[in-house]
């Protein structure tokens, strides 16, 4: 990566995100982001979230982010709990209206449209066969910011493409293999984009306290160099920077 100026001399940067807005979320995790003073983003399911919807209004108002996850969480039919609703059946008119739906639920239900998507599954594409096609290009149209699952390595903010930005699995993360992306990330001046689900102390896609409460001190100090903030706002100043045409320091 080239040297990216990051703001007030920060070395890199880290985003929090979970899915699904699942009820452990406001139970386990925000009494823990809060105390921290650390901002995250929450990729909702609609229905889920309308079952607490005045602690979601609340999370909106304590400054953490409510972003775009599909209205209806399409994934590939090989996962049998997803056959009925299957990329493989979609278009991509039909993947828009979809975003689009989501995208009026959420500002009907707490008045403030959402600015990024957090793809479900992961997974990119509608069609089949040479009928395939990326659906990155609507989430460019109407985002700022993409993020991705299970993926490998820290985002470049000099070339990284923000429509399709790399989330990293933050579930069952121990804080030593936590410290080992920091570090990466911090060496490249990376953005690192945790991507996460339920938070409790384990079990399956479960953020453990531990590893968080760990991560959000070291973060929040500030000799270690890190800007931790909601993907919404380190997304838009990475993007204000390479709309500005910018280029690495030499």
């Amino acid at each position: 990566m080239g040297e990216f100026r990051w703001p007030q001399g920060k070395r890199a940067a880290v985003s929090l995100s979970f899915d699904d807005a699942r009820p452990s979320q406001l139970e386990v995790g925000l009494p823990i982001l809060n105390a921290y003073g650390v901002r995250a983003s929450f990729y909702v399911t609609i229905s889920q979230m309308e079952r607490r919807l005045q602690d979601w209004r609340s999370a909106l108002e304590a400054g953490h982010e409510i972003g775009n996850h599909t209205l209806s969480h399409p994934c590939s039919g090989n996962f049998p709990w997803s056959r009925a609703n299957a990329l493989e059946d979609y278009t991509l008119e039909r993947m828009e209206a979809d975003l689009l739906q989501a995208t009026a639920q959420i500002t009907r239900l707490v008045g403030r449209a959402p600015q990024t998507f957090a793809y479900p599954c992961g997974q990119k594409f509608v069609g089949r066969g040479r009928e395939v096609q990326s659906y990155v290009g609507l989430i460019a149209t109407h985002f700022i910011v993409g993020r991705g699952f299970r993926e490998e390595a820290p985002n470049d903010p000099t070339f990284c493409d923000l429509a399709q930005a790399a989330g990293v699995d933050f579930d069952g993360m121990t804080w030593a293999q936590c410290q080992g992306w920091l570090e990466q990330t911090r060496q490249v001046g990376g953005w690192l984009l945790l991507a996460g689900h339920d938070v409790g102390e384990s079990g399956r896609q479960v953020v453990r306290t531990e590893t968080l409460e760990a991560l959000c001190r070291y973060c929040q100090d500030p000799a270690n160099g890190f800007w931790i903030d909601t993907v919404a706002e380190i997304g838009s100043y990475i993007r204000q920077a390479q709309t500005e045409g910018y280029h690495p320091k030499r």
